[in-house]
């Protein structure tokens, strides 16, 4: 029978599904030395948040199959030295989903009904029923920035409360909205128009601060703000101006840009509710996080593919060689198609031409979709689940072939349909390798470029007439941002071009605003791909 190390506490009934199929050590409290001599030993292991997968840990493995990780982050376990290794890793990204959403709901009850203080009130002796009257959240209006699996059992609970909803999420399709009855909008209507709004976004660079002094100034007066999904997409200082202002009615947090938040300010303020990070601490969500990965862990020794794998499978052996030269090209689409246009994704569309249509190529649309869709999602995106998440979200994916293209030997032409809530955009980029190893660049909205995809670009629509180049060079070069090189794509004078530039490093905000208001500039986006 399989060996399996349990690393840290789980639940007895995963425990029970394990001992049922494999032989189950449970060790706890192991550091990084002593896991790379007790690893070895075993064919699986199984951990929460607290043991370390490193890599020395996985290159002292020689047999292990499979890491489950009862719960959704895996950034405890080093992925790519594990699928390196041929190491599948497993985890729950659902397992904490009703908990978090009941959290929201339980903290949006006691801030309206001020069920903290009216407690503490009570503890003290004091019968003060004038002192706290509340408000309902029947017929107010609740703003849901993410729609993802938590955002929607947050919504399901909220029109049980007679709510009107309002949602954004990258992802968010029109379909997919009336599914849950809801209104798609933006972030900026979802402030102006809320009576409360609750975060289910993962914590990016761009999602850094989602709520600051200016979003805030966008806000209903009395309206409330709450947190379950990561600390720092509110900037907590901006906050507490706001609640002592009297801008802001309220707030919930439960999770701080640096935990514990021993000296924030907050802490002071009786119109918040903090609690200590417990959205996935619930008796019922510990049990299913580990009766999920067991039942994984044990599906990998039994021959079945597991429900979430989080990293990268090895390739077919009879596409290896030729896709695999491919696959760096699709994730730096995926990731520059994600940052070139705004509104909700509504489909994909991927052309194969040339000796690609002879190959499979699902391969290369999952990765295509990883980088996509990544910056979206606080979890992993992989290869394996990157086309269950676009599913999720209901977007369409579709691959097309054709046996030829009339200037490359193999062209991939990436199509992504947005809508903004007005109409539809579509946004094409178009990519092949030279030399069989060389990504590259070679079309933008059907206009011709050559660019090497790495670094970080600017790209710049514009009109081609004389100087345009000239006033870009100007603006980049006063800001002292250096420009590593240059490409146009252009028809005819007079038309719409492209410019793309690389950078020796990203230019500033406000370098961008400046761009944005020149004439004959529409929309300069900034790509990294670093």
């Amino acid at each position: 029978m399989p060996e399996v190390l349990v690393c840290d506490p789980i639940a007895d009934e995963g425990l029970e599904i394990l001992k049922r199929a494999t032989n189950v050590t449970v060790k706890t409290g192991l550091k990084e030395a002593e896991l790379v001599q007790e690893a070895p030993k075993y064919d699986a292991l199984m951990v929460r948040s607290q043991t370390k997968i490193t890599r020395p840990v996985i290159e002292a493995t020689h047999k292990l199959q499979v890491v489950g990780r009862a719960g959704v982050g895996v950034d405890n376990i080093d992925l790519p030295a594990a699928t390196e290794r041929g190491i599948i890793v497993v985890n729950s990204p659902a397992g904490n989903t009703v908990a978090v959403a009941e959290l929201t709901l339980g903290m949006m009850l006691a801030l309206v009904r001020r069920l903290v203080p009216a407690s503490s009130s009570m503890t003290q002796g004091e019968w003060k029923r004038s002192q706290f009257t509340g408000n309902q959240l029947y017929g107010k209006t609740l703003g849901v920035i993410g729609t993802g699996r938590i955002g929607t059992e947050v919504i399901k609970r909220a029109h049980s409360f007679g709510m009107k909803v309002l949602g954004y999420d990258p992802f968010l399709t029109t379909a997919r909205a009336t599914q849950l009855n809801i209104e798609a909008t933006t972030t900026e209507e979802i402030l102006r128009r809320s009576d409360f709004i609750t975060l289910h976004v993962p914590l990016t660079k761009e999602n850094k601060h989602l709520i600051n002094a200016d979003a805030i100034a966008m806000m209903r007066d009395g309206a409330y703000i709450i947190n379950c999904s990561r600390g720092g997409i509110v900037d907590e200082q901006a906050l507490y101006e706001a609640l002592t202002a009297g801008k802001l009615g309220g707030a919930g947090l439960d999770v701080y840009e640096n935990e514990p938040p021993k000296d924030s300010p907050l802490l002071q303020l009786d119109n918040v509710v903090l609690t200590p990070h417990l959205g996935a601490s619930t008796e019922e969500a510990q049990v299913e996080v580990a009766v999920d990965v067991a039942q994984q862990i044990v599906d990998v020794f039994s021959g079945r593919p597991p429900q979430s794998a989080v990293n990268l499978p090895p390739l077919p052996a009879e596409t290896r060689e030729f896709i695999g030269p491919f696959l760096p090209l699709m994730e730096k689409l995926g990731r520059l198609q994600a940052q070139v246009a705004d509104g909700r994704i509504e489909s994909v569309t991927l052309s194969y031409c040339g000796e690609l249509n002879d190959y499979d190529t699902s391969a290369l649309t999952r990765v295509f979709l990883k980088g996509l869709l990544q910056p979206s999602f606080d979890q992993v995106v992989t290869y394996v689940n990157a086309p269950i998440l676009a599913e999720q979200r209901g977007v369409a994916v579709t691959e097309t072939k054709c046996h030829k293209s009339e200037d490359y030997a193999n062209l991939i032409e990436t199509r992504v349909t947005r809508n903004d809530d007005s109409h539809q955009r579509v946004r094409q980029v178009d990519g092949t390798i030279f030399n069989e190893r060389d990504p590259h660049i070679v079309g933008i909205q059907g206009l011709r470029v050559d660019v090497i995809p790495q670094g970080t670009l600017l790209i710049i629509p514009n009109t081609d007439k004389p100087g345009m180049i000239g006033s870009v060079g100007t603006i980049l070069g006063s800001a002292g941002v250096n420009i590593v090189g240059m490409q146009v794509g252009r028809r005819n004078v007079g038309e719409r071009a492209v410019m793309v530039i690389s950078l020796e490093e990203p230019a500033p905000p406000e370098v961008l605003k400046q761009l944005d208001a020149q004439p004959d500039l529409f929309g300069a986006r900034q790509v990294d791909l670093r």
